[in-house]
């Protein structure tokens, strides 16, 4: 697999952003994480608005502060997309938990879930994030190989909305803190 590195988003990386967005619209799969739906017509106020969210500016009441963050190759190209909840609320420790992330649809099947989940493991341990919270579909064989090789333990399975969910915990302080990241 190639090297591959993960940012803040900044406007250095607009037309890779919508080169991203273009191809994950394609396919008609919803993007994910929610991050992805804000609306990136006026670039630089998306950042902003990332920027803002990290310390709780201008979120929805329901929302906590979050951290985005982008997976990106040597060639620039944004790989993936990984949002970290600083905290958890009630509806979240269900359905939710501290990270999402998505890979954009050609790249997926080339172990970047995997690693984008590594990189924002450590991410949340510089939050403070002494255990993460995974939730995903239990259908999502996808998402359940990649939290299990990131050292996820099953914690709970339940329901919601109808749908069998999963949930993981993982430990962050085991994760080694990259300094150039």
């Amino acid at each position: 697999m190639e090297e591959t590195r993960l940012i803040k988003p900044n406007e250095a990386f607009e037309k890779a952003y919508h080169d991203m967005l273009q191809e994950w619209r394609q396919t008609g799969e919803p993007l994910v994480p929610f991050t992805l739906r804000n609306d990136p017509s006026d670039f630089p106020k998306l950042i902003t608005q990332l920027e803002g969210y990290k310390l709780g500016i201008d979120i929805p009441d329901s929302f906590v502060p979050h951290s985005t963050f982008w997976l990106v190759n040597q060639e620039n190209k944004i790989l993936g997309v990984v949002n970290i909840r600083h905290r958890l609320t009630e509806s979240l420790l269900k359905d939710g938990g501290h990270i999402g992330y998505g890979v954009r649809p050609l790249e997926r099947k080339k172990g970047y879930a995997t690693t984008i989940l590594a990189c924002a493991l450590i991410e949340a341990k510089k939050l403070g994030i002494a255990r993460a919270l995974l939730t995903c579909d239990k259908d999502n064989i996808g998402s359940v190989k990649t939290i299990l090789h990131n050292n996820g333990k099953l914690f709970e399975e339940y329901i919601v909305n109808g749908i069998s969910k999963l949930s993981f915990w993982i430990d962050t302080t085991n994760q080694i803190i990259d300094s150039q990241r």
